[in-house]
């Protein structure tokens, strides 16, 4: 193993090679399930592909992401390996959060889109499988996850759904921001100050007309979303988006429900996430990776929900298509 990014992105940049060509997703828009399986049988996916139903795909995606993201930490050592554990830890809040949400609505573990970050497929089920909250942090406890402690302490504060997911990025992204400070990786504290804004927006929109201090939600470390703007996105002015024209989140001026934010903030992240390719010599190429993995598992269920259910292509084209 080597201690910088010379070794790692060379092996990043074969793997890149294996990304899904955009015309894949445009003919999978059209495809009957069983065509769509086809499809994806001659792709990178095909090996993990053990079944022909729903479940198959899901599992051949989460399998297949796994082993072409996962291991990239135990590849390097060092000041490269925290950089990418630092990437991946981001997949495992969000994992996290997806969990919880699972939990509350009854929604089967199955049904969850698990990005691949530093755990494996079955702590993330047996964390879903314990009995509350506090077990699923006890799940995490074992192989000694930081998340553990930081969903302990939230716990303690609150058990409504929304704040726990607010407070649990605050902790997070706090944790990670010193940690990203002792690296000399001016492309990762970059993107991660859009993170950073990216969380502001979503939990600001989350929490309208809950009434809650803006204080004890807002994250600092971002760059274009300070807490002035915060606390008004927290009220119902909509005005805060347009005035980010000039930023990364231009495009988010007129979003008004949170599904489309979602969807507005993916493609931010992705576009600027990508910029990385510029980057050979530190972690920017493994970001720009990680982040159109992510964003090809989520096209690829996506997909297959189109075609199983046989859904109209209007329906779910717009969840699939970065402009």
């Amino acid at each position: 193993m080597a201690d910088d990014f010379a070794y790692l992105n060379a092996r990043v940049r074969v793997r890149r090679g294996t990304l899904l060509k955009e015309s894949f997703f445009q003919e999978a828009l059209d495809l009957s399930f069983a065509d769509f399986l086809r499809l994806l049988s001659e792709t990178v996916y095909g090996g993990e592909l053990a079944g022909q139903g729903l479940p198959d795909v899901d599992r051949a995606v989460l399998r297949t992401q796994a082993k072409l993201v996962g291991d990239l930490p135990r590849l390097v050592t060092g000041e490269a390996r925290e950089a990418v554990r630092l990437l991946l830890l981001r997949n495992d809040l969000h994992n996290l959060q997806a969990l919880l949400r699972a939990k509350a609505t009854g929604r089967p573990f199955e049904e969850v889109l698990l990005l691949p970050g530093t755990l494996r497929e079955e702590v993330w089920r047996q964390a879903y499988e314990a009995q509350d909250p506090a077990g699923m942090a006890q799940v995490l406890a074992v192989p000694g996850h930081p998340l553990a402690r930081a969903l302990r302490a939230v716990l303690r504060e609150t058990q409504d759904l929304a704040r726990v997911e607010a407070l649990l990025a605050k902790r997070f992204f706090e944790d990670v921001a010193k940690a990203a400070k002792g690296l000399d990786q001016p492309a990762l504290r970059d993107y991660l100050a859009l993170e950073v804004d990216a969380e502001n927006l979503r939990t600001a929109f989350k929490l309208q007309g809950s009434g809650l201090a803006p204080d004890a939600f807002f994250l600092k470390g971002g760059r274009f979303v300070d807490r002035v703007r915060f606390a008004r996105l927290m009220e119902g002015d909509y005005a805060v988006l347009d005035e980010l024209s000039g930023t990364p989140f231009s495009g988010l001026s007129g979003v008004r429900d949170l599904k489309a934010l979602e969807r507005g903030l993916r493609c931010v992240l992705l576009k600027e996430a990508k910029k990385g390719v510029q980057d050979p010599l530190g972690v920017g190429l493994v970001l720009a990776y990680v982040k159109e993995r992510e964003w090809e598992a989520v096209r690829l269920r996506l997909l297959a929900r189109r075609a199983y259910f046989g859904l109209p292509r209007a329906q779910v084209e717009e969840e699939v298509v970065c402009p």
